[in-house]
């Protein structure tokens, strides 16, 4: 359309060859779009119009030839890089490929339930291309009853997602193997001690849910998890603050067991410092315990949902950090086998 669109210019305004040169905008398009044998088509089409016109208009001789002669050249150089773009596109893909595919072996796909809970997870890499980034989610059922880890790793690129597979992997085995959800914690942390450089760490929180009604959580320097009840929304802060895991041989303080009682129709949302960390346009942090209470309802992918649309809605459409977010809920059962609910308790600390 542009070179037929240049061509009528030239051909009705009476100006010779001025307006012929633009002919090469045709070529030079394509190949954002088009393969290089349509920017060929494209290109020859040009030139040939070209010539028409220097003809029709009784252009100088040389003057057409240097014309035609940039027609091609653009023509040439558009197919070349038309070639190129193809290339990247299916090394791009090939990339998203295994990008894809590294994100199924490091952040596995969580079921709607899982033990005797409804889950829902929300995973947002800050670059959308990388698919994966430095966060970490896993939740598995083990003979201990239900283990899940929410973290973040110190730094962004291949590193952190090395570090973010080492974490997950110490704590998929040892999530089978220890009673202990503290030796749970331990086992990741001698793991990064042996692997991470002195200034690397990982913020995380560990929780087990071993018997009804009673749930762990370990901090280890991560944002605390909330609990959303009818009364309304609970952050767990921790009671005796730990350093990030990888770093407890330094500051020489371990991590400490909350207890906190999780009945039916409890909710616990476990969340990445790209959540809370957020910005719009004004500087303004997201406010999620706001507006978590603002969209919590009884089905948890629905509460993510709302969530994460408004979280995008409130960075303007693009993230800059990544941001995940894990939500449990404790089904309520039928009236009849429930039996009245136990009275709430407040927050216990075990140490290590």
């Amino acid at each position: 359309m542009i070179v037929l669109a240049v061509a009528l210019l030239a051909l009705f305004s009476g100006a010779g060859i001025t307006w012929l040169p633009l002919l090469a905008i045709g070529p030079a398009l394509a190949a954002a779009t088009s393969k290089p044998w349509g920017v060929l088509r494209i290109g020859v089409l040009a030139v040939a119009l070209g010539a028409a016109l220097g003809i029709h208009g009784g252009a100088p001789g040389r003057d057409q030839a240097i014309v035609l002669t940039t027609l091609a050249a653009v023509t040439l150089a558009s197919s070349l890089a038309s070639a190129l773009r193809e290339r990247r596109e299916r090394v791009l893909a090939a990339v998203r490929s295994v990008a894809e595919a590294a994100q199924h072996a490091l952040l596995q796909p969580v079921p709607a339930t899982v033990g005797p809970f409804q889950v829902a997870v929300r995973y947002s890499a800050a670059a959308a291309e990388a698919r994966i980034g430095g966060d970490l989610y896993a939740l598995v059922p083990t003979p201990y009853g239900v283990r899940l880890i929410v973290g973040d790793v110190r730094g962004k690129g291949l590193p952190a997602v090395g570090t973010a597979a080492l974490v997950l992997g110490v704590f998929r085995e040892a999530a089978y193997d220890e009673p202990d959800l503290l030796e749970v914690v331990g086992r990741i942390e001698r793991s990064l001690t042996r692997n991470l450089g002195s200034d690397d760490f990982v913020t995380a929180v560990v929780v087990g849910y071993p018997q009804a009604g009673r749930m762990e959580v370990v901090n280890c320097g991560h944002a605390p998890p909330l609990v959303l009840r009818e009364s309304g929304v609970l952050a767990v802060e921790p009671v005796h603050p730990a350093p990030p895991l990888g770093l407890s041989a330094l500051s020489g303080e371990s991590p400490s067991l909350q207890v906190l009682p999780f009945t039916d129709g409890d909710q616990l949302l476990l969340y990445t410092d790209g959540v809370t960390e957020a910005r719009d346009h004004s500087r303004e942090f997201y406010p999620l315990v706001e507006r978590v209470a603002r969209h919590v309802s009884d089905d948890p992918s629905r509460t993510l949902a709302a969530l994460h649309d408004e979280l995008l809605a409130h960075v303007g459409g693009q993230l800059h950090d990544d941001a995940a977010l894990l939500l449990l809920r404790k089904p309520a059962v039928a009236a009849a086998s429930s039996g009245p609910a136990p009275e709430p308790e407040a927050l216990d600390a075990v140490g290590p």
